[in-house]
């Protein structure tokens, strides 16, 4: 794809080639606007593809394989032995994905007539974006709108500095040379969880710090609870209420200062690899807002009306408010686009379904049984375990269950939260239900094949009115 010549006019101009900014250009390429979408990697797809979602979604399906062939496969009477890992080809099949994954974007932009300009963005004021590209060139750029789309970054702990193959941060753990012998993962958020369970299965000791008193901050508490306690049958460590203030790496590993939240004395820890993932923080970093007078807030976030922050100035994704998730800047990317285009764009965050992707998964939209009783809402609460799923209990994967939240006036849908098989193909069921105004009947009288998972919410669903029959 050739890139655009100096001064090229657009009636787009997107800053970042992340699941937002892709989409934005291709939904922009759809609808006739002439658009570009400003990428520095030297691939599209930013974090999701290149270092996020997609890597480790990878590496926790072979993990998952790795693991079953010593702990699944004999139970099944499937002897094969034991296996032995070829971390070198699991890491190279897992980039084989991700380069797939990027090489389609490529197509989808020349399938939409979009340009790709390879550089890093900065707004040079109304209308115009200058681009540097790898050689330092640049190259300026007028839009009649300008859409950010940057995305966020690991956000660091104070007193930890990141060292390679050492301290690392979600990126450096998707490509460690070598499995740690004992892994501490600062944060028991999704991505913490998440790559904390891959490298478990693998061979690693894994400890988790938190600073709260519980995991996964946002998940309902009951189900949280749960979740904890599989992760810790499965092999996990976790120190709640505990917070790193320092680390000293050495030969023989990283040694960390953990002292109580609530405060105490100090004692140290010991691993040979650390984690960092105590969350993300919006990247803005010379993106030129102030030329469209443009400011963040306290915690870095682009405050915006609707989407607009500035006349001809759009904003989406993780550099503004809602869910920091793939998925919802691709909602917010169709929706800035549309409103761009002069038709009706809009999101609803309470309907964007949040997934940990571990073994089981955690899936959930919606609302929490603490945030209703802290709104003041009366509900009604269905719950459903998957020990009396059929499927579920044939194929051996038992833990967790379904919990159905609906207004107990109204019977309307105000919250799904599961985890077990398979959690995050079957959040979809609930998004759409509620995105319809559903109620916890209409999931329940609704047909569901069997057998399956899927039944599992359908019961819980009969459960907010007491009638669950399997159970």
């Amino acid at each position: 794809m050739a890139d655009a010549a100096p001064s090229s006019t657009y009636d787009v101009v997107i800053i970042g080639g992340g699941p937002g900014g892709y989409n934005a250009a291709i939904r922009a390429g759809q609808l006739g606007l002439r658009a570009a979408c400003i990428e520095m990697r030297e691939t599209l797809g930013g974090t999701c593809l290149n270092v996020g979602c997609m890597p480790s979604k990878a590496l926790l399906h072979a993990s998952e394989l790795f693991e079953a062939v010593t702990r699944e496969f004999p139970t099944l009477g499937i002897e094969v032995g034991a296996p032995k890992l070829n971390l070198a080809r699991m890491m190279s099949q897992k980039q084989d994905s991700v380069n797939a994954l990027t090489k389609g974007i490529e197509f989808l932009f020349k399938k939409n007539k979009v340009d790709w300009i390879r550089g890093r963005g900065r707004i040079a004021g109304k209308g115009q974006v200058e681009v540097t590209s790898a050689d330092g060139s640049k190259t300026l750029l007028t839009a009649k709108d300008i859409v950010i789309a940057t995305g966020s970054e690991p956000t660091p702990l104070p007193g930890v500095a990141f060292e390679a193959d050492r301290v690392v941060d979600s990126t450096g753990a998707l490509s460690l040379s070598a499995v740690p012998k004992h892994l501490i993962v600062v944060g028991a958020g999704i991505i913490g969880l998440e790559l904390g369970s891959v490298w478990r299965r693998l061979g690693a000791l894994v400890t988790v710090v938190e600073y709260l008193d519980r995991i996964s901050p946002g998940m309902d508490k009951d189900l949280a609870t749960a979740f904890q306690r599989v992760l810790t049958k499965q092999g996990m460590t976790f120190r709640l209420g505990a917070k790193v203030t320092a680390s000293k790496t050495g030969k023989d590993g990283v040694e960390l200062t953990v002292e109580p939240s609530a405060g105490g004395a100090a004692e140290t820890m010991k691993g040979d690899v650390v984690l960092v993932a105590i969350g993300r923080r919006p990247y803005t970093e010379g993106l030129g807002l102030e030329t469209v007078g443009v400011a963040v807030d306290k915690r870095g976030f682009l405050v915006s009306d609707h989407f607009k922050v500035a006349e001809g100035v759009w904003v989406m994704g993780d550099v503004t408010y809602g869910p920091m998730l793939a998925h919802k800047a691709e909602e917010d990317a169709v929706a800035v686009i549309e409103l761009i285009a002069g038709k009706a764009g809009h999101v609803d965050y309470n309907l964007v379904p949040s997934v940990v992707y571990t073994a089981p998964e955690v899936a959930w939209v919606g609302k929490t049984e603490d945030q209703l009783k802290a709104e003041g809402v009366a509900y009604k609460a269905g719950k459903f375990p998957f020990t009396a799923n059929s499927r579920a209990k044939i194929n051996h994967e038992t833990d967790g269950f379904v919990k159905v939240l609906a207004d107990a006036a109204t019977d309307r849908i105000l919250g799904v939260h599961i985890l077990g098989p398979q959690a995050g193909e079957m959040i979809g069921e609930a998004c759409v239900a509620m995105a319809f105004g559903g109620s916890s009947e209409d999931i329940a009288r609704v047909c569901h094949p069997h057998p399956t998972r899927s039944e599992a919410v359908k019961q819980a669903a009969m459960g907010v009115e007491g009638w669950t029959m399997q159970a």
